[in-house]
């Protein structure tokens, strides 16, 4: 006789197994980690332009009731992310080498919405700009980061040794 335990499981990973998007479908980053927890969302994208949303509640917020530093600088990393992956060839990856992130006014709800296009698409690098707004258009923070693309590994396949 299963367990409720073994049912569950199973129920789980066949989600998983029947849900699972393509590697370099862009929409796994929001979909993953900090971008699910805070809500992120993409409401469009191109080769050269992501369209994203962060709808705020109290777990964006600082001790001050403005929208905390950290939570913005996440999705807009989440969405230089989302623009590489887009872009990326073929079992390729990428991750965050550097991020800098000017603020110009405060953060503040019912929803941040930003936009980030590209200024590099290199063979190594993709450099993002990123720019948030509050939802009177005002403009929050400006961030800059680059995404290093990394190539496949010959021995991605096998065991490490």
């Amino acid at each position: 006789m299963a367990r409720v335990e073994d049912l569950t499981m199973a129920k789980k990973n066949a989600a998983k197994k029947s849900a699972a998007p393509a590697p370099h479908d862009p929409h796994r980053v929001m979909q993953n980690g900090v971008a699910r927890t805070l809500g992120m969302r993409i409401l469009s994208m191109s080769k050269k332009k992501i369209v994203a949303e962060m709808p705020i509640d109290e777990r964006h917020m600082n001790r001050n009731g403005r929208v905390n530093g950290g939570a913005l600088m996440a999705f807009a990393d989440a969405m230089g992310a989302v623009g590489t992956v887009y872009n990326l060839p073929p079992g390729h990856l990428t991750t965050t080498l550097e991020s800098k992130t000017n603020f110009f006014v405060a953060g503040a709800g019912p929803v941040i919405k930003g936009e980030s296009r590209p200024l590099h698409l290199g063979r190594s690098t993709n450099v993002w700009q990123t720019t948030l707004k509050n939802a009177d258009g005002r403009v929050v923070a400006i961030v800059t980061q680059t995404q290093m693309v990394l190539a496949p590994r010959p021995d991605a396949g096998g065991a490490k040794k």
